[in-house]
């Protein structure tokens, strides 16, 4: 990408596509069409495509989507399956139409069969039954896939589709009620800790493993990508080991410096066993994430303490 290029982040006051745009703008890049959701509706199909006939961006990053964890995809099934199915299908196809260079489309790894090999290899996409707590936003994702790699082969369209692994950061969504397990337990952890509680209460067993990305590892990763790859395989994006969530939330305790026990829940859900992701395609490309996960939560809390404005809770 030239340097100059013209650049659309859809979504880039959201937790990845704010990444991307800080790593785009280290990266030397310097011109940017932006539109936050008040300006314009991505599931409306008129306005996405007025907005590409009048701003002819020559990049697009698809970072724009409904998402949140396992409470939020069981109360909005119809909201997830619906707006996701919109969002990419507006902008990917307003993008070929208006003659993109380029589009990257991101996925998740929710995407993926519930009882997939570990870890995860970009052949077992479509193997099995989905994961029943996310399958709506799963199936979505899915959809966004495999139109990429249509418009690829029936116009020549040069998109491709990153999956990220759990991602966290700065700029991350620590409402109880429709976050992911990281930030509402860094959440909770701080909440317990400023009330003097005698516990934090975990959902479910504490077993079941996961992987988790520093945000900023995800935007160097797309940049790279941007850059450095054309293909109809999608890239898995992640760090390539797991932890159970007891052990995140320990480390999280540690960190925010809370003195009480953790406690089970075994009434809510454990979602998918283990999701580990196969980064070999993303190393063999040769790019490798840098963050660690204690001094990512580390960065995420600090900034949770000094961005209580700017929080989506």
């Amino acid at each position: 990408m030239d340097p100059h290029a013209k650049i659309y982040v859809a979504g880039h006051r959201g937790l990845a596509g704010g990444a991307i745009l800080r790593s785009l703008q280290a990266a030397g890049y310097d011109h940017f069409v932006l539109r936050t959701h008040a300006e314009l509706d991505l599931t409306d199909q008129g306005a996405v495509e007025a907005f590409f006939a009048a701003e002819q961006p020559e990049y697009v990053f698809l970072a724009a989507a409904k998402v949140g964890g396992i409470q939020a995809n069981a109360s909005y099934p119809a909201e997830f399956l619906r707006d996701n199915l919109a969002i990419q299908t507006n902008v990917i196809h307003s993008a070929w139409l208006h003659g993109v260079k380029k589009l990257q489309f991101l996925g998740s790894s929710c995407i993926y069969p519930k009882f997939a090999p570990q870890p995860m290899p970009e052949s077992c996409l479509l193997t099995g039954e989905l994961e029943p707590t996310n399958e709506w936003y799963a199936i979505a994702k899915i959809a966004g896939i495999k139109m990429c790699q249509a418009y690829r082969r029936q116009y020549g369209f040069d998109a491709i589709a990153l999956m990220p692994t759990n991602l966290y950061g700065p700029g991350d969504n620590f409402n109880l009620e429709t976050s992911h397990v990281l930030p509402a337990l860094i959440r909770k952890f701080h909440d317990a800790k400023h009330r003097d509680d005698a516990q934090v209460v975990m959902w479910g067993t504490g077993t079941p493993r996961r992987e988790f990305l520093h945000v900023d590892d995800l935007g160097a990763a797309a940049v790279f990508l941007m850059q450095h790859y054309s293909g109809e395989d999608f890239v898995n994006v992640g760090i390539g080991d797991d932890v159970t969530i007891r052990e995140v939330a320990e480390i999280i305790r540690d960190v925010v410096g809370f003195k009480g026990e953790i406690v089970q829940d075994l009434s809510k859900p454990d979602g998918t066993p283990r999701k580990l992701m196969d980064v070999n395609r993303l190393n063999a490309l040769g790019w490798r994430a840098r963050i660690g996960l204690r001094e990512g939560i580390e960065q995420t809390y600090q900034w949770f303490k000094e961005s209580a404005g700017s929080r989506r809770d």
